[in-house]
C-alpha cells in the first residue's frame, strides 16, 4: 500500500482515506493500486468488524482522473471481471459506511453506492459526469438502480449533473446528513453500534441479504438456512445465549 491511500484500524473500525487531496482524490494509476490493497487490507484483518471510507480534503474522491488516467488493465473485463475493491466487485461481508466529506463523482459515487450505509457532510455533492464527457457509466449504472428509484438512477447516470447531500437524501442514497465537522464522528459512533452485534452473524446476515436479491425466493431461503447452520457452530452463537442468562454484554471473538 502506497501513500495515495492510508488503511488504519482504531479497535475494531477500520477506516480508508482516499490521500491525494491535491487532485480531489482524484483515481490515477497508483491510487487505484493503493485503494484495490487497502480493501483486501481491511477484508483479511480479523480485527476490523467495520470499515469507513472517505476522503482527505474538500473531496471524497472526483473519480477517474482525466489528466493522469489510470493504463488498461491486463486482460479485458470481458475475460477478467474486475473484483480488486469494493466498489468493483469485491465481496466484504463486513459492514461498510461511506463517509462523504465533499465531492463523490464517477467512480468514487460507485464506491459510495457500494457502501451500506452513507452518511453526507453538509458540504457533500454527488454525480455521474461521465456521459457530458463522452464516456458511458458502467460500474455506476449497474449498481445505482438497485440503490434508488429507477427514475433517481437515471437522473444521475443519464443527466450527469451533480446533486447536493440533501437531494441525494430525498433519492435514498444518503442515510444521514450531519453538519461536516461532526461527519466523522457521526461515522465512528455508527461504527460503534454496529460492532455490538456479533460478527460473523452480522457478516451472514449482510451476505444473505445481498446473495438473497439475486435468487429466487425458495433458494435465497435454502441459502439462508445453511447460513444459519455453519453460523450456529461459531462460538459467538454460543456466548450470545449466554450472555443473554447471565444479563451482561456479550464478548464476542468472530470465531
Amino acid at each position: 500500500m502506497g501513500d495515495t491511500v492510508t488503511y488504519e484500524r482504531s479497535g475494531r473500525i477500520g477506516t480508508i482515506t482516499y490521500n491525494r487531496p491535491e487532485a480531489l482524490n482524484a483515481i490515477n494509476h497508483e491510487l487505484r493500486s493503493d485503494l484495490n490493497a487497502a480493501w483486501e487490507a481491511f477484508r483479511n484483518d480479523d480485527e476490523a468488524w467495520v470499515g469507513i471510507v472517505t476522503g482527505a480534503g474538500r473531496a471524497f474522491s472526483a473519480g477517474a482522473d482525466l489528466r493522469s488516467p489510470a493504463p488498461p488493465e491486463e486482460h479485458t473485463f470481458w475475460e477478467v471481471p474486475s473484483l480488486t475493491s469494493l466498489e468493483s466487485g469485491m465481496e466484504v461481508w463486513k459492514p461498510t459506511i461511506a463517509a462523504v466529506n465533499g465531492y463523490a463523482l464517477g467512480f468514487g459515487l460507485t464506491m459510495v453506492a457500494a457502501c451500506d450505509f452513507v452518511i453526507a457532510s453538509d458540504r457533500a455533492q454527488f454525480g455521474f459526469p461521465e456521459v457530458q464527457i463522452g464516456v458511458p457509466t458502467i460500474q455506476g449504472a449497474i449498481r445505482m438502480p438497485k440503490r434508488v428509484a429507477w427514475h433517481y438512477a437515471m437522473e444521475l447516470l443519464l443527466i450527469g449533473d451533480r446533486v447536493d447531500a440533501w437531494r441525494a437524501k430525498e433519492m435514498g442514497l444518503v442515510w444521514e446528513i450531519v453538519p461536516h465537522d461532526d461527519l466523522m464522528p457521526a461515522a465512528r459512533n455508527l461504527a460503534e453500534r454496529l460492532c455490538k452485534g456479533a460478527p460473523l452473524a452480522v457478516r451472514a446476515t449482510k451476505e444473505v441479504a445481498h446473495r438473497g436479491q439475486e435468487l429466487p425466493f425458495v433458494q435465497a431461503i435454502r441459502f439462508g438456512e445453511t447460513m444459519r447452520r455453519v453460523a450456529r457452530e461459531t462460538s459467538d452463537a454460543k456466548e450470545g445465549p449466554q450472555a443473554f442468562r447471565e444479563k451482561r454484554v456479550p464478548s464476542w471473538d468472530a470465531h
